[in-house]
């Protein structure tokens, strides 16, 4: 147990270290007009079009860090994914094949936001692209792995 906590806590630290350092960064959107069109997608939705700094979304500025300040954001977005993995590890000890469900559905999400960030054409953006690539593969991989684990121990089992 007491692993865990240390895991926890350590990763929770990371991230909320990073997601401030972010952040900051990310506020620098406010004095640069010329990105307001194609960094603010979320208050586009909300507001419609940004014409003053004050409309901008507090989570517009994770999306201008990661594309042009991309490496808070990536230590935030693996740290997160770790505190994730390891919640889901430890929730679902007992039952594998939950598990694996579960990195199964993480793999989907990360896959998902690698499409989004797929035509970014910032350095940053590509970055998150194989970023999301490569860990969405992880779960991926370690789901498939851990599914066709948990299937052959239970068949062990019923033969036995």
């Amino acid at each position: 147990m007491f692993r865990f906590i240390f895991q926890f806590c350590t990763a929770t630290g990371v991230f909320l270290f990073s997601l401030l350092a972010a952040w900051y960064e990310g506020s620098a959107i406010l004095v640069h007009p010329s990105e307001w069109q194609n960094s603010t997608p979320i208050t586009q939705l909300i507001v419609g079009n940004v014409h003053v700094s004050s409309d901008i979304s507090q989570w517009d500025f994770f999306i201008y860090a990661a594309k042009f300040r991309p490496t808070f954001p990536m230590i935030m977005t693996v740290s997160g994914l770790y505190l994730l993995l390891l919640l889901g590890n430890y929730i679902f000890k007992k039952v594998r094949k939950w598990f694996a469900y579960y990195l199964f559905l993480i793999s989907g999400v990360l896959f998902l936001l690698s499409y989004f960030s797929f035509e970014s054409l910032t350095d940053g953006g590509q970055k998150m692209f194989h970023l999301f690539t490569a860990c969405g593969l992880i779960c991926l991989l370690t789901g498939l792995i851990t599914y066709l684990t948990a299937t052959i121990r239970i068949k062990r089992m019923k033969t036995e």
